[in-house]
């Protein structure tokens, strides 16, 4: 055999492996975006929980929550396709309250609040639609528990 039979062989596996290639590349895209999108929601709702937790009443901490998670996130340059809205909950001497009720709770009380926070994270920018099956946004939540002072005063 000689070399002629093999002319134009290198295009084929070019043409072969691309694809292949690009959609490995497209792949390592989203997880990368989905592990930063992750780290930056948990340090989020670590910021809105501790936020909420020094706060003396519960609607000064949704407010003080709120702006801390939005803070972080800015920081981290994550935009959410959806609109920001944590979740609150709470608890008392260990057993789930509302998140008002946790506030209200008597001094000398282990109390704590939870933040949720979910986003969805879009990745219409890298995505390719021939590739079957691949979503254009993932919604990643993250999640914080932070006690409250049991020797503060709350309202």
């Amino acid at each position: 055999m000689t070399r002629a039979a093999e002319r134009g062989s290198v295009s084929i596996e070019v043409a072969v492996l691309a694809p292949a290639f690009i959609a490995l590349m497209v792949l390592a895209g989203v997880v990368g975006r989905s592990a930063v999108a992750a780290e930056a929601l948990d340090a989020a709702a670590h910021d809105a929980a501790r936020a909420a937790s020094i706060s003396r009443s519960s609607a000064t901490a949704k407010t003080a929550a709120l702006e801390a998670a939005r803070k972080q996130l800015d920081w981290h340059g994550l935009a959410c396709a959806n609109d920001l809205e944590p979740t609150f909950t709470g608890s008392i001497a260990g057993k789930d309250s509302g998140f008002d009720d946790a506030f209200s709770s008597s001094v000398g009380t282990d109390a704590t609040v939870t933040v949720t926070i979910s986003c969805r994270v879009s990745f219409r920018d890298i995505t390719l639609d021939i590739l079957p099956g691949m979503t254009s946004e993932r919604l990643i939540t993250g999640q914080f528990t932070s006690p409250l002072d049991r020797y503060r005063s709350r309202r």
